[in-house]
């Protein structure tokens, strides 16, 4: 066996031009498809963990997927809203911890604007129950003021102390912008991979500052309030889009749930994040399984492609073969000697593919994130992860073996004579 292991790899070594571009074709479908698990992975973690440490969202009484959409993702609009009353009643719940008020409905070129409390910053967190983190400046103080997310910042080039002007609704109907009470930029917050970062963050007095003197989603004709005048209004909100809750033990949160449901003053209720992101997944995580169906053609095609290589080249090695036929060597260590020059090219680009993934998320993990607010791990791995990974290389390597038999079995089936008789 040690005798036709060398014998391999100085054959593999004399077509090492051919076979390179094969080894190049397996090493690159390795890096797609175990690149997209580990994406997928880690998009479905980040996904899961955009709001993590909070037991209840409260809302009006409708879909809970889609109070997660608007309260979480900032995605649509809620049909309904839940009166300040309400929130402050639930968060003097004795079982409630602290509570964060969240609301919206304006935006800032295309980003959403939510209004909330300074809660916001102390208690929220994503991921691994990571708090949020100020890149630069301070939390929101005053009534104009705003802090914005990492993606906003970015993408529209400001920076501490420029003022803003922020749009009533969507911004699509001519005339919505609050032009005349602009905001101050005093923070900008770290990127999270999450839709915090796609978010202008304000204070509750400031929402309803910039609508003192609008009515029905529209200016009041003829009448405006400076902003230097907003002060001597009450600035409390009448209604909120909806609250996230954390509660002192997490055992209580069924009740809580119950007692939600059962308010008689308002109609409301409070959905658990964890459970209705898994339902949200299940409709909107289609796509990554398609992406991974996608991948494993591409490793599929690699394959063929080793096959056909080696294929290709018995035309050319039927004497080479013949001659070793007639120096003793039986037809399955021919059969051997196939497999292990495919096994070989196959384990080849398997680690080529894994290390050119290595080196793309160890350079490539800040850039995605900072450009398509994806929270990547990077090169860390958990148990669970290299089990995985394991897993998914085997199953390369196994498909890489199989094809490598097809040759292998044609080397078997060639005889002395018709390798050493020439065409005619």
């Amino acid at each position: 066996m040690r005798y036709l292991i060398a014998l391999a790899l100085r054959s593999a070594w004399n077509r090492r031009y051919t076979l390179s571009f094969t080894l190049l074709s397996i090493a690159l479908a390795t890096t797609l498809l175990v690149g997209v698990e580990r994406l997928r992975h880690d998009v479905l973690e980040s996904f899961s963990q955009s709001v993590s440490g909070t037991d209840l969202v409260v809302g009006a009484r409708s879909s809970p997927v889609q109070l997660m959409l608007y309260a979480v993702f900032r995605i649509g609009e809620a049909s309904q809203n839940m009166r300040w009353t309400s929130a402050q009643r639930i968060s003097r719940h004795p079982a409630v911890a602290w509570s964060i008020p969240l609301s919206l409905g304006d935006s800032h070129h295309g980003f959403p604007v939510l209004g909330t409390s300074l809660d916001y910053f102390t208690h929220f967190r994503y991921g691994d129950r990571q708090l949020l983190r100020l890149q630069a400046g301070k939390p929101f103080e005053g009534v104009f003021d705003a802090v914005l997310g990492a993606e906003v910042a970015r993408r529209l080039g400001y920076r501490l102390g420029q003022k803003i002007v922020l749009t009533h609704g969507s911004g699509a109907l001519e005339g919505a912008a609050h032009g005349d009470k602009p905001f101050l930029v005093v923070g900008i917050l770290a990127p999270t991979g999450t839709p915090v970062d796609r978010t202008v963050h304000i204070s509750l007095a400031g929402m309803e500052a910039v609508h003192l003197d609008w009515q029905g989603g529209a200016p009041v004709p003829g009448f405006s309030i400076p902003s230097e005048l907003v002060r001597k209004f009450d600035l409390t909100p009448r209604t909120i889009t909806a609250q996230l809750v954390g509660l002192k033990q997490r055992g209580d949160v069924f009740a809580m749930q119950r007692a939600i449901a059962d308010d008689v003053e308002e109609p409301l209720m409070g959905v658990l994040p964890g459970v209705t992101l898994d339902q949200l997944w299940e409709v909107v995580g289609q796509g990554e399984q398609a992406l991974l169906l996608v991948s494993w053609l591409v490793a599929l095609v690699g394959l063929g492609g080793l096959v056909a290589v080696i294929l290709a080249s018995l035309d050319a090695r039927r004497r080479e073969l013949a001659i070793l036929r007639s120096v003793g060597a039986r037809p399955r260590e021919l059969l051997v000697l196939l497999a292990l020059e495919g096994v070989s090219v196959t384990v080849g680009g398997i680690l080529s593919g894994v290390a050119l993934l290595g080196a793309l998320l160890f350079f490539g993990t800040p850039w995605i994130e900072t450009h398509y607010g994806i929270a990547l791990n990077g090169l860390s791995l958990s148990r669970d992860d290299l089990v995985s990974l394991a897993k998914l290389l085997g199953w390369i390597l196994l498909a890489g073996s199989v094809a490598s038999l097809l040759p292998g079995l044609r080397a078997y089936r060639l005889s002395l004579i018709d390798g050493l008789t020439p065409r005619t």
